[in-house]
């Protein structure tokens, strides 16, 4: 009896020796500190700003922007893929934190988000095919048939010109496509996506002067100033440190 009990101790030893062993990994693992993450929605279908590159990774001006702003406010940037128009609601129910999408900042859509402060200055310009020598100004679309992307501010620019008909698409390589194939007589989009539709490649021609200048913003929950606040300390330092200048110039030159 005596002898099964000694022989029992060393085990005892042992097995106490692992579960302390065990307490210790726990209390490691415990100790490190999760990644934190920052889940942004976009659409990407908006050339340069946001796009599909090569094995479907989402590249342009905007995302290097995110990854960089993530990177400064020491969080890991997530992306989600969504409907341009879906960017909103979704910021609203919490399924994002923010958004950005070459969002333009207008009155309508501070009173549902906050925004960051301006990082890009557009505005909106029309194209029409090579062969169209009617259309000089947004007057010459009277009647006609104008492709828009939906939600956007090219969609309520074309509402406000008589008796044209307002064709929606989901995003603007739908919306060029169509000009293309002369299903429409004329698009509204945003100048830098258009100029750079055209040096893609892409056929037409610009027309007219750039309209209602606008201003980009990042969106963000309504009332979530705190966030906000981090967003913009964050593009400050990137237009100090020189990185925002890097970005710039990578998507549209000197």
């Amino acid at each position: 009896m005596l002898k099964r009990t000694l022989l029992a101790l060393p085990l005892v030893a042992l097995l106490s020796s692992s579960l302390l062993a065990g307490c210790d990994d726990k209390k490691e693992t415990a100790a490190k500190p999760q990644e934190k993450i920052l889940r942004v929605g976009t659409n990407p279908t908006f050339a340069p700003f946001e796009f599909q590159g090569k094995d479907a990774e989402l590249t342009g001006f905007d995302m290097d922007l995110i990854r960089a702003i993530g990177k400064q406010m020491g969080y890991k940037v997530e992306l989600h893929n969504l409907a341009f128009d879906g960017l909103i609601p979704a910021i609203a129910t919490g399924n994002i934190d923010m958004a950005i999408a070459g969002m333009t900042i207008n009155e309508d859509r501070k009173k549902q988000v906050n925004f960051s402060v301006p990082y890009y200055t557009s505005g909106l310009i029309i194209l029409v095919n090579p062969d169209n020598n009617e259309v000089k100004s947004l007057d010459d679309l009277k009647g006609k048939r104008i492709g828009v992307q939906l939600g956007t501010t090219g969609a309520f620019k074309a509402a406000t010109v008589p008796d044209a008909k307002v064709v929606t698409f989901n995003n603007s390589d739908e919306q060029f496509l169509e000009l293309s194939n002369k299903g429409v007589d004329a698009c509204i989009n945003d100048h830098p996506v258009v100029a750079y539709y055209l040096v893609q490649g892409g056929k037409g021609k610009m027309i007219g002067n750039v309209m209602e200048e606008e201003s980009y913003g990042i969106a963000l929950k309504k009332g979530n100033d705190e966030l906000t606040k981090k967003v913009n300390d964050a593009i400050a330092e990137l237009k100090k440190n020189g990185e925002f200048d890097k970005i710039h110039k990578k998507w549209f030159g000197a």
